[in-house]
């Protein structure tokens, strides 16, 4: 089921990258023939303002009066087509716009062999809007302009000018689609590679993406693992210290039972007032702190500490200590509040204690665990893994509790110290800095 997941997951992707490549090299070709369509449209169309410019206007006046193919007609046709041909462009020509709708060529740039076609005021193909904003007096440029007879071109305008300011007819510039096609092509295949890096670029996001997302299901998988087995382990100290109350129970309630056999009432009646005082601990677990996981775990802890009749007492503030993650507050004080029970059970019943304090301010976590026990001698060696005072045990490990308070503390940037002093007492002491 998984693998099919996977196999699914990557032919989605595959589709994506295949879906993202066509459709980026499918805009970014209309971007570019757009691009290239306006740059030879603007291109000749300054070509045409230059060219409207240069023209003989007493030539084009005389040619007017008479418009047929005389001298004057032959000598604008030499030097359109003169035009022409340094451009490239398929026709330069004069056009009369006397009507918002229609134009007429007038005199076509041909060479001087060709004799037919172009016949003077021929009607013109520039369409309707063209024409209109001509006839206001200004520039044109059309789209590709797709004629059954001279084929697919591009087509630009510009005003001839008397030196009244006067229009007296405008010169328009058509571009062949060939040439056009010509030019998108060179561009597009100089910008093949942009093509393919940008096709790489969105495999190398996808793919990150996708690894990404893996790393980050591996690192919650783990995150999640660490959480369990810390939650599992004061679990299994919670139902130890349950089975050991239910056993305490069975015991309470066979010597009850005995001393009413034995008709002595008294006696049971001072033995349940004891087991009240006990009763009464036991509700004194319940704890008022913000922190869930803080809660249950001092909860625990002081249960497993009075089936070992060691007396522990807390000072927590009123605080979250959500500025550090709970599973590695947990991880900090289950392992020194544990090595402070295991020091205090080498002591007779009544000099064990046990006091803890976690303590929260603007700059900084303090956590104090303090215990009587053992005076520990070398306290420059207790951080290191596999160091431990305590004595060895077959299938136990030992001396890896302070080196793990040890590495989460570095990571918070934080210090720990441990103190002990010859009157049999130690205190750890951990330093969270808040940033």
């Amino acid at each position: 089921m998984k693998k099919r997941k996977i196999k699914l997951i990557i032919v989605l992707s595959l589709v994506l990258l295949l879906l993202f490549t066509s459709l980026n090299v499918f805009t970014s070709y209309l971007k570019l023939k757009k691009t290239v369509e306006e740059s030879i449209a603007n291109q000749s169309l300054e070509a045409a303002i230059s060219i409207a410019s240069s023209i003989d206007i007493e030539e084009y006046k005389q040619f007017l009066e008479d418009p047929v193919k005389n001298e004057h007609y032959w000598k604008l046709r030499n030097s359109l087509n003169d035009a022409r041909e340094k451009l490239g462009a398929l026709f330069v020509y004069t056009l009369e716009i006397d009507n918002p709708t229609v134009s007429t060529a007038m005199v076509v740039g041909l060479p001087p062999e060709q004799t037919y076609g172009f016949d003077i005021g021929e009607l013109c193909t520039v369409p309707e809007k063209q024409v209109r904003q001509a006839y206001e007096g200004h520039t044109y440029v059309t789209g590709v302009i797709e004629d059954s007879v001279y084929g697919s071109y591009l087509s630009v305008g510009a005003p001839i000018i008397d030196e009244y300011g006067k229009i007296i007819a405008y010169l328009g510039i058509d571009i062949s689609a060939d040439t056009l096609n010509g030019i998108k092509g060179k561009i597009l295949k100089d910008n093949i590679f942009n093509f393919i890096f940008n096709g790489v670029i969105i495999l190398v996001v996808i793919a990150s993406f996708y690894f990404l997302q893996r790393w980050y299901q591996k690192e919650v998988a783990k995150e999640v693992e660490v959480t369990e087995d810390t939650y599992q382990t004061e679990i299994k100290t919670l139902i130890t210290s349950v089975s050991s109350l239910r056993h305490d129970f069975t015991n309470h309630i066979q010597v009850l039972h005995g001393f009413l056999q034995l008709g002595k009432p008294d006696q049971a009646q001072q033995y349940l007032a004891s087991l009240s005082k006990e009763v009464q601990a036991i509700k004194t677990l319940k704890l008022n702190i913000d922190n869930p996981g803080l809660s249950i775990l001092l909860q625990t802890k002081k249960l497993a500490a009075q089936n070992h009749n060691i007396y522990m007492d807390f000072t927590v503030s009123q605080d979250a200590f959500n500025k550090i993650k709970t599973t590695d507050l947990i991880k900090i004080l289950s392992n020194l509040i544990d090595n402070a029970i295991d020091a205090t059970l080498e002591l007779p019943e009544g000099q064990r204690k046990i006091t803890i304090c976690c303590m929260a301010d603007e700059a900084q976590y303090a956590f104090k665990v303090k215990n009587t026990g053992p005076t520990i001698i070398e306290c420059d060696h207790i951080f290191r893994q596999g160091y431990s005072t305590k004595k060895a045990q077959q299938g136990k490990i030992r001396g890896q509790g302070l080196f793990i308070v040890k590495e989460i503390v570095n990571k918070y940037h934080g210090g720990i110290s441990i103190e002990s002093t010859k009157e049999l007492e130690t205190t750890a002491i951990v330093k969270i800095p808040l940033k």
